[in-house]
């Protein structure tokens, strides 16, 4: 007997599992329209995704115009022209961003646009790359998209992300395996992650939001005061932002749509305040940041501000991250993910936050959303930074919560209430 040939799939087995990922990759775009987005009646969509995605952008924009969409938009994004800006540009090419790209895109929000972002681009595809450069280039795009992501981060617009698998990435969270099993794997993690494969995933992911709200009144009918995160290498005291507002599950964004804004997400989260955390905290998985894994984050936060931080690799870029002004050195989000999540059952490094934030409880650096807050939206800058809301050019989101995690709610009057013990709601 052949038993090259007894190893490899037939073709009638490689036809089946196409059929099967092609019925999968449809649930993911209708789950992203109806779950993520929820699409209104004549809305504009503007999507932006990288090069590889055209299946999924294509699926996409098919399911949004069947719910009612007046006009499909996609932006790609190529790997390539990225690194040719890096190899040949000159070098005051990295202090420029495309301000007219997100002047349009601020035009197209401030119009009611919905925002969809497709990720699954190269994680470190700028790794082997200057990193003063990289770091220059990102300033400069944060600033020429702060109006735009003033409106998302203030949920105006309903807007979503979604991910597609490409061979770049898969190789980095399966690089043991050869590329086309890494991408099968990739896409099946996704799927699962996502919520796909149930008999009706749109259902199921109200089912799931419906559960993550639950957890949110909870939280904020409690009204902590602060948080107490406890494990072996942590010891840190997070002050919650005056009226404070826990979020998860989904949102009703400014203009009356509910959303999803991330899928997959197993988050509650809220906005610290920016001058009450104290103490020190370890990361509990490496954060993959402008292509390169920064391992074994150590900070000491004194005053709501980092005054050392420490990594055992990637410290520089972590050093030149906290430098990008001084909003970047507090916190803008703390969020509790359960430590029996799917995302961390799977054992896996995503090398992407959209996932890695899913797998356990984790803070981030940076600007906080101004929903979360009571009446946050309708807030000025002032008003925000009055109540506690740190302002920033950033927002990077880095895990700390494991198995060893304890977190305890403290009350206004400084008592102490569990929440989560050894990773898991109390």
């Amino acid at each position: 007997m052949d038993t090259q040939s007894a190893q490899q799939p037939s073709f009638d087995e490689k036809n089946a599992n196409e059929l099967h990922f092609e019925a999968r990759l449809a649930r993911l775009a209708q789950v992203a329209v109806r779950s993520g987005l929820n699409v209104a009646q004549g809305q504009e969509v503007i999507i932006s995704a990288p090069l590889e995605a055209v299946p999924l952008v294509r699926c996409i924009t098919e399911h949004a115009y069947k719910a009612g969409a007046s006009l499909v938009t996609t932006f790609y994004a190529d790997d390539a022209a990225v690194l040719a800006r890096y190899k040949f540009a000159r070098d005051d090419s990295f202090d420029r961003a495309p301000q007219w790209y997100f002047d349009a895109m601020t035009t197209a929000f401030k119009a009611g646009a919905a925002r969809m972002a497709i990720t699954g681009g190269n994680p470190a595809l700028l790794a082997g790359q200057d990193p003063a450069k990289v770091g220059r280039a990102n300033v400069a795009a944060s600033k020429a998209s702060r109006p735009a992501m003033e409106i998302i981060t203030r949920h105006d617009i309903n807007w979503t992300i979604v991910a597609y698998a490409t061979p770049s990435w898969a190789k980095l969270v399966f690089p043991d395996l050869p590329d086309d099993e890494a991408l099968a794997k990739l896409w099946d993690a996704i799927f699962t992650a996502s919520r796909v494969d149930g008999d009706d995933p749109v259902e199921g992911w109200r089912r799931h939001g419906a559960y993550l709200h639950q957890r949110v009144k909870t939280l904020n009918d409690k009204r902590y005061a602060a948080l107490h995160f406890r494990s072996p290498r942590t010891d840190l005291h997070v002050g919650l932002a005056d009226d404070h507002w826990w979020a998860g599950g989904g949102t009703r964004a400014g203009n009356g749509v509910e959303c999803q804004p991330n899928i997959p997400t197993e988050e509650v989260f809220t906005t610290p305040h920016k001058d009450r955390v104290q103490g020190t905290v370890t990361s509990t998985k490496p954060l993959s940041h402008q292509g390169t894994l920064i391992e074994n984050i150590q900070v000491r936060f004194e005053g709501g501000r980092i005054v050392e931080a420490n990594a055992t690799r990637g410290k520089e870029v972590l050093e030149r991250l906290i430098s990008t002004d001084d909003g970047a050195r507090r916190l803008g989000e703390v969020a509790l993910v359960p430590h029996s999540s799917p995302i961390a059952s799977s054992g896996l490094l995503f090398w992407n936050t959209l996932f890695d934030e899913n797998a356990a409880s984790h803070i981030a650096l940076g600007q906080a959303y101004s929903t979360c807050l009571i009446h946050g939206e309708k807030m000025t800058p002032d008003q925000l930074a009055k109540r506690g809301a740190n302002e920033s050019l950033i927002h990077v989101d880095w895990m700390i919560g494991s198995a060893d995690m304890d977190v305890d709610g403290i009350t206004a009057d400084g008592k102490s209430e569990p929440l989560m013990r050894h990773g898991d709601w109390v």
